[in-house]
């Protein structure tokens, strides 16, 4: 991954992988570079399938006024043949103050595109999903070293054993502990933690809010506030909820274990949120992702009352399963 220093990104940056949460985590890195090496970085993003070539020449086009650029282009592989044209044949010579950013899912979707800017000398970041205990062993790892704290394999373990292997779900956990803990995280700390601490989880939150439990979700939000648990994970917990709710209710009730593949999740997680799923519609779903997405903005885009803004959601998301999306 790269590191925010006073030394802005490279000019071309390709982030090849189908782990949404590395990719928004290098996207964010490489964005933030930009701004430490000029605080005035224009910053635009797109996404592929809904660009056209004449915007990419306006945006990448020498600017009047000078200063960093940064044009984030999200799902490379969708993009068009005309834009892939024009972004390869820039990419032979970048402008050295803009910082060109495309994430990419890898496989063989638009393959020539990813190639293309490979060849072009673009630093890749790969971040291809985590498939093997070791990895997500690491990635936890990694995740409290980054921070200051301590974390050997068995406590690492027996965090995976309790949250799954969800790197969204593991990311969020490890955040927890590190606001709730000294930095030391041992095997016993993740018991006692998981066994005595689990109803201030934004997992439980979201658990209680995405089966219409209003009184339950509420409690365990203001109480996870009490004992200050930081928002951002319960957000992004509420999130995940919805979202995995609606993705496993979208395909059907199959087999969990045959629609791990598909829908890229644990068989536990999807058999889960298939009891989960039962009372909500469509039109439902659609209303409690919409408020998802608007306490994400708020909790992590510094809300006066972010405890407020998480609050109305719940209340939100029990209202959209309850009403069914009708007003």
């Amino acid at each position: 991954m790269l590191r925010v220093n006073a030394v802005p990104p490279p000019s071309l940056l390709l982030v090849q992988g189908d782990e949404e949460l590395l990719a928004a985590r290098a996207v964010a890195e490489a964005v933030e570079a930009a701004r430490a090496a000029d605080p005035g970085a224009d910053v635009r993003e797109f996404e592929a399938g809904s660009l056209v070539a004449g915007e990419v020449a306006e945006i990448l086009s020498p600017s009047l006024f000078g200063g960093r650029r940064v044009l984030v282009i999200q799902s490379g592989q969708d993009a068009r043949k005309d834009l892939t044209t024009a972004l390869l044949a820039y990419a032979k010579n970048p402008d050295p103050d803009v910082t060109l950013i495309v994430t990419h899912v890898g496989g063989a979707k638009g393959k020539a595109f990813a190639d293309g800017l490979r060849a072009a000398g673009a630093t890749v970041v790969p971040v291809m999903k985590l498939k093997k205990d070791s990895e997500r062993i690491a990635f936890v790892r990694n995740e409290f070293r980054r921070n200051g704290a301590r974390c050997d394999d068995t406590a690492a373990s027996a965090l995976l054993q309790a949250v799954g292997n969800d790197l969204r779900e593991i990311a969020a956990a490890c955040s927890q502990l590190l606001a709730d803990t000294d930095g030391k995280i041992t095997e016993a700390v993740v018991a006692r933690y998981y066994k005595g601490r689990a109803e201030v989880t934004g997992f439980a939150v979201a658990d209680a809010a995405m089966v219409g439990d209003l009184p339950g979700a509420l409690e365990a939000l203001r109480w996870a506030l009490h004992v200050g648990v930081d928002p951002v994970p319960i957000a992004d917990a509420l999130a995940d909820g919805v979202r995995t709710v609606a993705r496993v209710a979208s395909a059907g009730r199959g087999n969990p274990y045959q629609l791990a593949g598909t829908l890229g999740m644990p068989a536990w997680k999807i058999e889960k949120a298939q009891g989960r799923s039962r009372g909500w519609t469509p039109e439902g779903l659609a209303d409690a992702m919409r408020a998802a997405a608007e306490c994400n903005a708020a909790v992590k885009g510094g809300a006066e009352d972010r405890g407020y803004a998480l609050e109305q959601t719940v209340f939100a998301i029990a209202a959209a399963r309850r009403d069914g999306g009708n007003r």
